[in-house]
């Protein structure tokens, strides 16, 4: 059953955030980074039988322009930007669950404005710099960036799949990025690229104020994610703060993959 669905744009400071609320009662607020609001959308209608929930497009990416195209996206800006999203939605302290750049999103969030939020979980955060490889994988990444920009957006692709250790077979790959881009979509990888990657990737968290979480604070991973970088990025932060991961369904993207079964695990941790 499709709820109402009610969308907005909330100006901020070098932006205008787009945003999409649905049902009633507390409040939760999905995030995304690089990713939008739109792979969140299943996940948020069975949320919102007894939730309001928020999801937006990260500045930059989709329906959220920014004034200034050459202005990095860091964590430190999506966070301030989903502080005011919280503020202007008047219904928190929220429960808020970041997936991948989106969790590096939230960790910021977290630190600078825990009166905010009543659980952060920070699903598969690719914080790089907390491993050992570190220096190989900024090498590596910055292959990436090079291979999209000369014009290579498949090989860009095949590249950054081998640094995250996601192994797709070739139907699946060809399905998924076999297609020619959207000009919109065109625009988000580039912006992604030149102004997201690094500041999200290379980001350190500060264990201090996240340890003073306590409880308040999960660090998730998928059950299919074994081998993958992002296992090993999730539990080198999640030792940095003593913590155990939480497990979810699905693997980086369970909570598109499989949103029902993502759905009710959250349900059971919350």
């Amino acid at each position: 059953m499709n709820r109402i669905v009610t969308a907005g744009t909330l100006r901020v400071p070098g932006a205008e955030l787009y945003h999409e609320s649905r049902g009633t009662g507390p409040l939760v607020v999905l995030v995304g980074a690089p990713m939008d609001a739109r792979p969140f959308a299943p996940l948020a209608e069975l949320l919102a039988l007894d939730h309001t929930v928020l999801t937006t497009d990260p500045r930059g990416i989709n329906r959220s322009p920014v004034d200034d195209p050459d202005q990095d996206s860091t964590p430190e800006t999506r966070a301030d930007d989903l502080a005011r999203l919280i503020t202007h939605a008047d219904a928190g302290p929220a429960v808020v669950l970041g997936s991948s750049g989106g969790a590096v999103s939230v960790l910021a969030l977290a630190q600078a404005r825990p009166d905010l939020v009543r659980t952060v979980i920070a699903h598969e955060p690719p914080l790089s710099e907390l491993l050992p490889d570190r220096d190989r994988l900024r090498e590596q990444g910055e292959d990436v960036i090079a291979t999209h920009f000369a014009g290579d957006r498949t090989g860009a692709m095949r590249k950054f799949l081998a640094m995250a250790e996601i192994d797709l077979p070739e139907p699946v790959f060809a399905a998924v990025f076999g297609q020619e881009p959207s000009p919109q979509d065109r625009a988000d990888a580039d912006f992604q690229y030149a102004h997201m990657y690094r500041p999200t990737t290379r980001w350190l968290p500060d264990a201090g104020k996240l340890r003073a979480l306590g409880d308040r604070l999960l660090i998730g991973l998928g059950e299919e994610s074994g081998g993958q970088l992002c296992e090993r990025t999730s539990a080198a932060l999640a030792g940095l703060v003593g913590l155990e991961p939480t497990l979810f369904p699905g693997g980086h993207t369970g909570f598109a993959e499989a949103p029902e079964a993502f759905a009710a695990r959250l349900r059971e941790v919350l």
